[in-house]
């Protein structure tokens, strides 16, 4: 039986232990110094890129990731103090959207510094009693700069927009430069941060400093996306990606609150999973897309478009059918290995005076043909289709008759040859498409990949990597305009 003293001894060393990798580690140095800290799956990556950004072996980091997940923990909170631990020689510098939230960063960070966990694991990196300013009879810590005793380390917080003159900086964050959806979408704004980044930030730069940018997303011509536009920017899937960054190249991350790609090394969660489920389960996220799905594409997916150029216009949605005359679909076989097989159920009202077109349901998948062929037979005869249409470019043609095979007898298949210019069609009917076609109102959960590459389709025929979801709403228009259809 183990004695009381052997007891202390063995809680001792186990503490001991917990400090010396606390020294090397920015997770377990986050787990000590924030006991309630609970890490998700992710957390593991998030904060292992963060440490090897802390051990210079990552330059230049860009990280984006949702809300409420923890992100200005580990970047600007967690991560300059670990930094100071290590080296407190090291010059700082955090810029938010305005001085006082970098302010507050400021103050969390020696808040962090002056507990006694931290100087258990850095006893050697001690705040310089000048940082402390007397404020009616009460003593604060100074919320502008602050330097390490007997060191030459500093930290510097300013807003967007602030003054780096006189300060060289090793270590640059940024951290959610843009305040709201009003800011990211303000062509002023985003000049103005991008003048800043330009003249002020890079020029307190040298050859060895490091950048960290960490944000949520409002739009695609953000700080973000126009450094990728003009740098080398490279988004990792595997941490031997790393192996071919160079020291000046830009590495890239992007947690998704839910989902979309398929799994990778750095993320292995599958397609509809939730990012941090412990805090934002699938069906809270689900409900937060449903209220606005162009905002929860930007801040939680990480992937902002900017509405100008757009195609389309916003589209109706629909709660409960109108009685139908006639179900029918719409099928555009995949052409190329990297294209999708869109298949597109849908009714015409029964009432006349209704010109509306109401989508039923959506099938929209890069599988390959001997899949998409039992799927799609399969969607047909779910959704009741009367008569469908299979575009026979291609080999659409054979496509259609084992669709004809596997469906029963009184559903028409159909197939027809497209010989008109591709993006002539899309452009000339889009105005129709946005005005007659209605989509069931949950289509951007339901269907979110279909539904973001119609929402995000180009005018600028060549900036769209896909073009079959556009390609299947026009030739909706079409055979409905030209009663294709034998009812």
């Amino acid at each position: 039986m183990i004695t009381d003293s052997e007891l202390l001894l063995l809680n001792k060393l186990v503490h001991e232990d917990e400090v010396h990798k606390a020294k090397d580690d920015l997770l377990k140095f986050t787990c000590k110094t924030m006991p309630e800290f609970k890490a998700g799956n992710f957390h593991l990556v998030y904060y292992h890129l963060l440490d090897l950004f802390a051990k210079g072996k990552i330059k230049r980091l860009m990280i984006t990731m949702p809300p409420q997940h923890g992100k200005s923990e580990g970047s600007t909170r967690r991560l300059p103090a670990y930094l100071f631990g290590r080296n407190p020689d090291v010059k700082i510098a955090v810029a938010s959207y305005n001085t006082t939230f970098a302010r507050k960063f400021n103050r969390d960070i020696q808040r962090i510094i002056d507990t006694k966990e931290y100087h258990e694991i850095f006893p050697k990196t001690l705040l310089n009693a000048s940082n402390v300013v007397t404020v009616s009879s009460s003593f604060l810590r100074n919320s502008e700069e602050f330097e390490i005793v007997g060191h030459r380390g500093s930290l510097k917080a300013i807003g967007r927009g602030g003054a780096l003159t006189g300060n060289s900086v090793d270590v640059m964050i940024m951290d959610d430069l843009y305040k709201d959806y009003a800011e990211g979408n303000s062509p002023i704004i985003r000049d103005t941060v991008w003048d800043w980044y330009t003249t002020v930030v890079k020029t307190r730069l040298h050859n060895d400093s490091q950048e960290l940018i960490v944000f949520t997303r409002w739009n695609e011509d953000d700080l973000i996306g126009r450094l990728e536009r003009k740098e080398n920017v490279i988004t990792i899937n595997s941490l031997d990606d790393l192996e071919k960054v160079n020291p000046n190249d830009w590495v890239k991350i992007n947690f998704e609150a839910i989902q979309t790609q398929e799994p990778t090394k750095i993320d292995e969660r599958v397609k509809g999973d939730p990012l941090w489920s412990y805090k934002h389960n699938l069906e809270k996220l689900e409900s937060t897309r449903l209220l606005d799905p162009e905002n929860f594409n930007c801040l939680y997916q990480g992937n902002p478009k900017s509405k100008e150029g757009l195609l389309y216009s916003e589209f109706k949605t629909y709660n409960n059918l109108p009685e139908l005359k006639i179900k029918k679909g719409i099928v555009d076989t995949a052409d190329k290995g990297t294209d999708y097989l869109c298949a597109i159920s849908y009714g015409e009202p029964l009432d006349s005076n209704d010109d509306n077109i109401y989508v039923l349901d959506v099938l929209y998948t890069q599988q390959p043909m001997e899949v998409t062929e039992g799927l799609t037979a399969e969607f047909l005869i779910n959704n009741g289709v009367n008569s469908v249409d299979i575009e026979s470019n291609n080999g659409g043609r054979s496509f259609a008759r084992v669709i004809d095979d596997k469906t029963p007898s009184n559903l028409t298949v159909n197939w027809y040859h497209q010989s008109d210019n591709k993006e002539s069609r899309i452009f000339s009917n889009s105005a129709t498409v946005s005005k007659r076609i209605v989509f069931p109102e949950r289509w951007s959960i339901d269907h979110h990949e279909f539904y973001d590459h119609v929402t995000n389709f180009k005018k600028l025929f060549k900036a769209n990597k896909f073009d079959d979801c556009a390609d299947t709403l026009t030739s909706i228009i079409e055979k409905s305009e030209n009663n294709f259809f034998i009812v």
